[in-house]
């Protein structure tokens, strides 16, 4: 459940958080609606395709799937090898990354049916539409897989470096990366598959979930150490870094509002970061969700935000661990 703590006492206690100050306290954009029970196990990036009304969840042994009309749960769609990634594509198709088997899934959405097992590099992890393609970053490797769903095939890959995480494509055929253990930001031009530019991220340690505002340019990444940098993406400018929470490992854009949100799974936060006229964003709010919600997905028809998480307990000094039984996704939906 929620804590009833206020989010003045959120923001004091949450390290790194002290700056932003209790002035958040007067607006708090969401509130809980609902922890829907799911199966033990591992989580990655969930994903929500608003067309099909349809919420996707890597999980370590699969996809799993809420259909946000009924609420039918659907607990592992497709099998997969600790899956990272699931990307719905329109038109009754998706991708998932099977971190362990080194491949990528393509499957029809109505059943889980494999329509193509193809290989990735190693570790594959999130994966983006890139005009008209599918981008697979693969973590370890280093590397970018490029498929061609309709083709159902492997067309290409582009060398990074760097231990990968997300990404994000603009309209101009750039491709936007996080590298994780180089605080850097890798902009790709994938038509010409080569690195145009490397952009080194301040204050950043660990950069890993990333969005892009088409309608502003901006670039928000999220940093595990608790920061986001934002940036203009046309020319690199670092246009603001922000205390947030610790543990994020994704950025959710709200485009409807121009606002990102990016979960602390470390602190148990949510940071909301708004942006001005002249798309600069600012910490707006920071509401408590639950410690282990570091990835998630919003509805954009609903503006309801999903984030998959568990109850963690363990000793003081050792790393906690999810209790049997706890698993759920936190439901958030906007404050009217």
């Amino acid at each position: 459940m929620l804590s009833h703590v206020s989010i003045s006492a959120v923001v004091l206690l949450s390290a790194g958080l002290a700056a932003i100050g209790p002035a958040l306290a007067a607006d708090v954009p969401y509130r809980k609606a609902a922890s829907i029970a799911i199966p033990d196990g591992a989580w990655d990036y969930a994903s929500v395709d608003a067309e099909a009304r349809r919420l996707y969840v890597a999980r370590g042994d699969g996809v799993l799937v809420l259909d946000l009309g009924s609420g039918r749960l659907t607990p592992n769609l497709v099998p997969g090898q600790r899956v990272h990634g699931v990307l719905p594509l329109g038109g009754g198709l998706a991708v998932s990354t099977n971190g362990d088997s080194n491949t990528a899934t393509l499957f029809n959405t109505a059943d889980g049916a494999v329509l193509a097992s193809l290989p990735t590099g190693a570790k594959p992890d999130a994966v983006v539409q890139a005009d008209g393609q599918v981008a697979v970053m693969d973590g370890k490797q280093g590397d970018i897989t490029l498929i061609d769903p309709a083709a159902r095939a492997v067309v290409g890959h582009i060398a990074v470096g760097g231990a990968l995480e997300f990404a994000a494509m603009d309209a101009q055929g750039h491709l936007y990366v996080n590298v994780e253990d180089r605080n850097e930001l890798v902009v790709v031009d994938l038509p010409g598959r080569a690195v145009l530019a490397r952009r080194p991220l301040p204050d950043c340690d660990g950069p890993t979930g990333l969005a892009l505002d088409p309608a502003t340019g901006v670039l928000v990444t999220a940093c595990s150490s608790g920061r986001a940098v934002a940036m203009n993406a046309a020319d690199g400018h670092v246009l603001a870094s922000l205390p947030i929470g610790k543990g994020a490992d994704a950025v959710i854009l709200d485009a409807k509002n121009h606002r990102f949100l990016i979960p602390c799974g470390h602190d148990g936060v949510l940071a909301v970061l708004s942006q001005d006229a002249r798309g600069v964003p600012a910490v707006t709010a920071i509401v408590p969700t639950e410690k282990g919600a570091r990835t998630g997905a919003l509805d954009p028809v609903t503006g309801r935000v999903y984030l998959p998480t568990a109850t963690f307990e363990g000793e003081a000094g050792r790393r906690p661990k999810p209790v049997p039984g706890s698993f759920h996704l936190l439901v958030l939906e906007p404050v009217q």
